[in-house]
């Protein structure tokens, strides 16, 4: 990877031992970053064979998807280093300390809460020469006792002041940079504030649902801010649960606005928004509009189910008149997207696809994700209640819903064929122009489109049509809706597919559109094809065929020579603003400029736009649009005066 995901708890971990002249002055703390694709051995490799030599001490930082090979870590670790301590952390085994002693043996401790000041009273413990089986002392863990029984302490409080917590970025603890001037991170992480004051029933934020949110210092977030800025770093992602919910959420943005216009930088922010939109919300976008920074803006909508909304206590939220927050979003030029979440008790298939073709009205771009129970959460502690008959993965420590009391396992099996069309080819973005003309123009819902492509594919008998088929049966035959990557990458390298999509689009969709409308639709096709991002992972090998070119400080592939019978960019605008104009053809050439990277983003659907095919013109008003504002016009003329 040429860029790594931010440890942000880690860092933390590392900036309070650097912080305490004890610990600092004792301990060697360092962060091993892995990435999803590294194999157990090559992470054994870093922690264990490097010049370092074994840790006296082991940390994990667990959740689902890393919680097996962390196990096995743990297991080798201590074949090296028996009397070392392993620390296991975060939610996934947060109050699950008998089933991770029961199934890793080799870990010791089992942190239950936040873990700063713990990490701290742990260290002192095993410079004190405290045994690993006599911390009852320490608050917020579970540990084991020598005969094996497990000791489970008295909850600490909730960190009450967090600025108690050095921050990594001001410490150093964490670099944003390599060396050689890099990018050290894809994005940069940070919290505001801790906490949630929502009960969701699929979720365990941190353990800190239902919780009164608690906040960093604005002086030190002030601080986080400026040096990011400073650091010329592209692209900040908030920590917190509901951003745009509190009144100093808005000062937070008027910082970034500001160092912006200091630095050019940050150019994006990302955040999980509130659900409920308050004054405070549509006060944030308005200004990060008028200041051009760029932000996605979610509707965590989950479902449009009444049932399954009670069933998940998510009723009474005011995301859920999301309509009207939808058309506000696009009368300020503002794109959205929203999620949901299929398997949920009190959902059927009939009112999933109908939540689905709602939200398709306003938006084409939907997440749609598994249920998967995550301990501690009311899913969990009420299965029984909601009749979930769940499996565990075989390559992660997730609970898959394979039939509910409204959902039974064929139910599941068909909707997973319908999600994995709306995941692949709608939600990341292979297409993407189409959706709304078909809509405006020939009242062709999405629903049906994807509905189309499932049966035109299945009814092939060739083996590029079989191929994408076989893509599809591997999310449907393990009921794994996070299965999108595979699918994904067949349609960016399999070279047969191209033709057959086009094939599917004239027999399947043009029949269905008014013949004086066909022409545009099957160039607005082809355009979808030719701006999807190039794809070209590490494997790859050799010269791209397509040229480079540098410009406003990015590298971009070309595509010269296009020639087209419509503006389509122009035209889908004015489809978009309730137009139905005339399409009358003029032949222009296009050159289309693609910005190098997708690969690294390849099924991260909030990515996909930032590589798409774009015109000369696209490139330049998204620079300027990212370029730093002017100074008010009473700052300029004081700069004037003190010039003369």
């Amino acid at each position: 990877m040429e860029t790594e995901s931010m440890p942000l708890a880690s860092g933390y971990f590392k900036a309070m031992s650097d912080a305490d002249p004890e610990l600092s002055r004792e301990l060697d703390v360092r962060i091993i970053n892995c990435s999803g694709g590294q194999s157990t051995l090559e992470m054994a490799k870093r922690l264990f064979l490097d010049e370092a030599g074994v840790p006296d001490v082991l940390g994990f930082s667990v959740f689902g998807w890393n919680y097996n090979a962390f196990g096995n870590l743990a297991a080798m670790y201590k074949q090296l280093r028996p009397d070392g301590w392993v620390v296991f952390g975060g939610t996934h085994v947060a109050n699950q300390a008998r089933r991770t002693f029961a199934m890793f043996p080799e870990v010791d401790v089992v942190v239950n809460g936040e873990g700063e000041l713990i990490f701290v009273e742990m260290m002192r413990a095993a410079l004190r020469g405290t045994p690993v089986h006599a911390l009852d002392a320490i608050g917020g863990i579970s540990f084991k006792r020598e005969d094996g029984s497990v000791v489970t302490t008295d909850p600490q409080p909730r960190i009450a002041n967090l600025d108690a917590i050095p921050s990594p970025l001001l410490t150093g603890a964490i670099q944003l940079r390599h060396p050689d001037g890099r990018e050290k991170y894809d994005v940069v992480l940070l919290e505001t504030n801790r906490g949630c004051p929502y009960t969701c029933s699929f979720c365990y934020w941190g353990g800190a649902t239902g919780q009164k949110v608690r906040k960093f210092s604005p002086e030190r977030i002030a601080a986080e801010l400026e040096l990011v800025g400073r650091q010329q770093i592209a692209e900040v992602v908030l920590c917190d649960s509901n951003f745009g919910m509190l009144e100093e959420d808005h000062q937070f943005v008027e910082t970034l606005i500001r160092l912006r216009e200091r630095y050019g930088f940050p150019r994006r922010f990302e955040t999980s928004w509130a659900k409920n939109k308050s004054k405070t919300f549509y006060a944030i976008v308005e200004r990060m509009k008028q200041a051009g920074i760029k932000s996605s803006f979610t509707l965590a909508l989950q479902t449009l189910s009444d049932t399954s909304l009670v069933l998940m206590k998510r009723k009474n939220m005011k995301v859920n008149d999301w309509r009207s927050l939808a058309a506000w979003l696009k009368t300020q030029g503002l794109a959205c997207y929203s999620e949901l979440i299929w398997g949920t008790p009190g959902e059927t298939c009939e009112s999933f696809l109908e939540g689905y073709a709602a939200l398709s009205e306003h938006m084409s771009r939907i997440a749609v994700y598994p249920l998967l129970i995550m301990p501690n959460t009311d899913y969990s502690e009420n299965r029984y209640k909601h009749g979930f008959v769940l499996l565990r993965g075989e390559h992660d420590d997730f609970e898959y819903v394979v039939s509910n009391s409204t959902m039974s396992f064929e139910d599941n099996k068909r909707m997973h064929r319908f999600i994995f069309w709306a995941r692949v080819v709608a939600e990341n973005q292979i297409l993407r122009y189409v959706w709304a003309p078909l809509r405006l123009l020939e009242n062709i819902d999405q629903v049906s489109v994807l509905q189309s492509m499932d049966r035109w594919f299945e009814a092939q008998g060739d083996s590029v049509s079989r191929g994408l088929v076989a893509c599809r049966a591997d999310m449907v035959d393990n009921l794994d809706a996070s299965r999108v990557t595979r699918g994904i990458q067949y349609f960016y390298l399999e070279d047969g597919l191209t033709e057959k999509l086009v094939a599917w689009w004239r027999s399947d969709i043009l029949s269905r559109v008014d013949e004086n409308n066909r022409h545009f639709f099957e160039e607005l096709f082809h355009y979808d094809l030719l701006t999807r991002p190039i794809y070209r992972p590490a494997s790859v090998r050799g010269p791209c065929e397509l040229d480079s070119v540098r410009l406003h400080d990015e590298d971009f592939y070309l595509r010269r020579g296009l020639i087209f019978h419509y503006d389509i960019p122009s035209l889908y605008a004015r489809i978009l603003a309730g137009e139905r104009p005339a399409f009358t053809p003029r032949v222009r050439e296009v050159t289309l400029y693609y910005r190098h990277g997708f690969a690294r983003h390849l099924d991260n659907h909030e990515f996909v736009s930032r590589y798409v095919g774009l015109t000369r013109e696209q490139v330049d008003a998204e620079h300027r649009t990212a370029l730093p504002l002017p100074p008010p016009a009473e700052e300029q003329r004081a700069a004037a005066e003190s010039v003369a």
